[in-house]
């Protein structure tokens, strides 16, 4: 089957995930994908599971008598908690002429050159976008997508390979992808997760992440009897984000520049939570960061009283370059598949996170390739045919070059 045809189909699937759930996996909707994927793998004669938590586990016996490395390629099911996954209506313009696309008509929503310059790159290709009131599940089915096209093909063809594993993940866009990843059933010499980006993108770097809770306790009372006694924690609230560095924002860094996102703000005049992401490649920058917000946290407390605000911060993940740089085989082998695969590769630092940053952490060396995405998470994501199939070709070409290195 078509890379792109099977991305059509996983797409009808909502996954969306949860992260105030509380369970594992967040969403018990994932499971639906997962048991499609499962029974997939099975029809195609490979070997294939799906525990208790949502994860898909499948395994392509090697082929050879010699010794090849064990390849492992991962994907999640879940698409973004931050916008709608549910019946997805997906458009593909095929031979796109490279100006706006109306998504909408009757809402009136239009995808612009001048907001998205990189559409005029893909003039010609088959464009696959959605009708603007749902995003469309590239990030990450289209992962999925091309790692099943490469597993078809591998079993439907007499090409050498070791062992291949397959795995996907729940709960990714929250960050608990790797939480209970089975790193037996899982486990490869090298893995690549398949997760977002341009085709013939690759990267071994990403954010150090922590999420942040800050809690604002005000007092209420009647507005015309608050004088002197009154704490309105909303006003507090802002105040608090007034005193963060208002050029270290997601809409004013790029690169390697961290940010404090605020992702959540809810309250009344008697209490106010908050919610921020905290991002840093650099590990020292990374803690002054976090270190930044307790010391806003103490001024506040001391204007307006003990225990006014109060700040959790808690780990998310860290930044797999630490580790892999001293095992950059497994980035130079992603070089060179995706020139093979007539691609220039790009390699850029994720500003996020993948599974693979986790994993990488727990043993499992795992560097992320792009899947031909754009404008993940929201109405404007798209993705074209000719992007997907290139991406599969990638995954391809690295069986083939661990195979052959290991005739060497």
């Amino acid at each position: 089957m078509k890379t792109y045809l099977r991305f059509l189909e996983y797409i009808k699937i909502n996954t969306k995930s949860d992260p105030r759930s509380g369970r594992h996996p967040s969403t018990e909707i994932q499971k639906d994908l997962a048991r499609v994927l499962v029974q997939e793998l099975k029809d195609l004669g490979i070997e294939a599971e799906m525990d208790e938590k949502s994860y898909v586990y499948a395994k392509i016996p090697a082929n050879s008598k010699r010794k090849i490395p064990t390849l492992a390629f991962i994907a999640h099911l879940d698409t973004s908690p931050d916008f709608s996954g549910e019946n997805v209506k997906a458009r593909v313009i095929s031979d796109y002429d490279g100006n706006d696309v109306i998504l909408n008509p009757k809402q009136g929503i239009v995808m612009k050159i001048t907001d998205f310059p990189f559409l005029k790159s893909l003039k010609g290709q088959s464009l696959i976008v959605t009708d603007g009131t749902t995003l469309l599940g590239a990030d990450d089915k289209a992962g999925i997508a091309e790692i099943m096209t490469m597993a078809e093909y591998l079993v439907k063809n007499e090409i050498e390979h070791g062992e291949i594993k397959i795995v996907f993940t729940p709960d990714e866009e929250i960050g608990e992808g790797p939480l209970y990843y089975n790193l037996e059933k899982g486990g490869a010499d090298l893995a690549y997760t398949v997760d977002g980006g341009k085709e013939g993108m690759i990267n071994y770097e990403n954010f150090n992440a922590a999420a942040a809770k800050i809690t604002i306790n005000g007092i209420n009372i009647h507005p015309g009897t608050a004088k002197n006694v009154m704490k309105n924690s909303l006003l507090i609230a802002m105040e608090f984000n007034g005193l963060l560095p208002h050029w270290m924002t997601p809409a004013t860094t790029e690169g390697y520049e961290g940010f404090y996102h605020l992702n959540n703000l809810n309250g009344d005049v008697e209490k106010t939570k908050m919610q921020y992401l905290i991002r840093n490649h650099d590990m020292d920058s990374f803690r002054k960061q976090k270190n930044f917000l307790l010391k806003a946290r103490d001024f506040l407390n001391q204007k307006y009283g003990p225990n006014t605000v109060e700040v959790e911060i808690t780990d998310t993940y860290y930044n797999m370059k630490e580790i892999i740089k001293d095992r950059m085989e497994v980035v130079e082998l992603a070089i060179e598949a995706t020139k093979m695969a007539g691609l220039e590769p790009i390699i850029l630092p994720i500003r996020g996170g993948t599974d693979g940053a986790q994993l990488t952490y727990k043993g499992l060396l795992c560097p992320n390739l792009g899947t031909g995405g754009w404008n993940a998470h929201g109405r404007y994501e798209c993705i074209t045919k000719e992007a997907m199939d290139k991406c599969s070709e990638v995954l391809l070409n690295i069986v083939q070059l661990v195979t052959k290195k290991a005739r060497i």
